[in-house]
């Protein structure tokens, strides 16, 4: 055969897949642009692990639990719900799958604010489904006529928002449910490091789904573990469409360890949190920079170079020094909201001033100055 690609299905053929930020296998980077926590998980993660392994790891014979039970038994817990409001999933991008795969057609569309996840489109594209877009403006200030005036069969709003870290009220999400008539989706991946969540709205609202991960704040993005919170019904519905086991049996564990730990957990975010806004000061006040009041573990800053000159030609030419440099940041230059911006991961004090010492070196050499 000599285009095997002409057998698969016409949307498959013109998808563009999701591009992840780059994970460098040599030593030496400075590593900023995953929204990764700097610092390990709980010890009792490894504790627990090696537990479930055991001498001759002869459990690794056995399926998991199909249902992640006790995993969701801890996250019930956790948000003081049942385990009938749990949905496990292979990293919250599965949640977000599934949503996609039980409400999402050509016919059935769905939503989301611009910018926001790039994952959304590439899931509706894989569903041959059809997308309605409300872009915001500078401001970040949320677009809830528009919202609530929505015919989408599922609204994803990221909150925090990404790429730029600005947080949503619960009075704003409210707002939105009462006159939304689809299912509203909260993706909460950056909730714990942010002023308030939605999680207390979902007994009020059936029509709110909360979606969290283990990758940011347990700093469990190794083993792949999100969980959706919702109404039984919705709960139900997912499971219907879930992959029969689609968390292992290590992941299960790990999670239900790092769960357990909330003490290591709030150390942590509160240590994130602390270098978070000592940099959001440090771009904002001491260098001029715009940067938006983030609510997450990243900062969403825009560049000037010693002209004092910004836009998507200056963030390139920080975003190229920091790469030779071997920092890595993000730069999302396809959104003419974001492009003049670059994205910092939040990492340890010692990586940040690395960051700091490297663009202050941008600013002194020629490449920083306009073309």
């Amino acid at each position: 055969m000599s285009d095997l690609s002409s057998l698969a299905l016409p949307h498959i053929a013109k998808l563009h897949a999701y591009t992840p930020g780059l994970q460098p296998t040599e030593s030496g980077w400075v590593k900023l642009n995953t929204n990764e926590s700097p610092y390990p998980p709980s010890p009792r993660v490894a504790e627990a692990l090696h537990g479930a392994i055991g001498e001759d790891a002869a459990s690794l014979r056995l399926y998991p639990s199909p249902t992640s039970a006790a995993l969701r038994a801890a996250v019930a817990k956790l948000h003081g719900l049942q385990p009938e409001n749990v949905c496990v999933g292979n990293g919250s991008d599965d949640i977000l799958n599934l949503l996609i795969r039980a409400f999402c057609t050509h016919e059935a569309t769905a939503g989301f604010t611009l910018p926001s996840y790039s994952l959304y489109p590439v899931l509706v594209g894989i569903q041959d489904g059809r997308t309605e877009v409300i872009e915001f403006d500078r401001s970040m200030r949320l677009p809830l006529e528009r919202i609530a005036s929505s015919r989408a069969h599922v609204f994803f709003l990221t909150s925090p928002n990404a790429p730029t870290g600005v947080g949503f009220t619960n009075a704003e999400i409210t707002r939105a449910l009462a006159s939304f008539r689809g299912l509203l989706v909260v993706d909460e991946a950056y909730a714990p490091f942010a002023r308030e969540n939605a999680v207390e709205l979902l007994a009020r609202h059936p029509n709110l789904v909360v979606v969290r991960t283990l990758s940011k704040a347990y700093a469990l993005a190794g083993i792949r573990v999100g969980y959706a919170l919702a109404h039984p019904e919705i709960i139900d519905l997912l499971d219907r469409v879930r992959d029969s086991y689609n968390v292992n049996r290590l992941s299960q564990v790990a999670a239900v360890a790092a769960i357990e730990d909330q003490a290591h957990h709030a150390a942590i975010v509160a240590k994130i949190k602390t270098t978070r806004d000592e940099y959001v000061a440090a771009f904002g006040q001491a260098r001029g920079w715009f940067t938006y009041p983030t609510q997450a573990n990243f900062i969403f800053t825009e560049p000037k170079n010693a002209r004092g000159e910004s836009g998507p030609a200056v963030a390139k030419s920080a975003y190229n020094f920091l790469f030779a440099h071997k920092v890595l940041v993000r730069h999302f230059p396809s959104h003419a909201l974001t492009a003049p911006f670059l994205r910092i991961s939040v990492g340890t004090d010692a990586e940040m001033r690395v960051l700091a010492e490297t663009l202050d070196a941008w600013l002194k050499a020629p490449n920083a100055q306009p073309l």
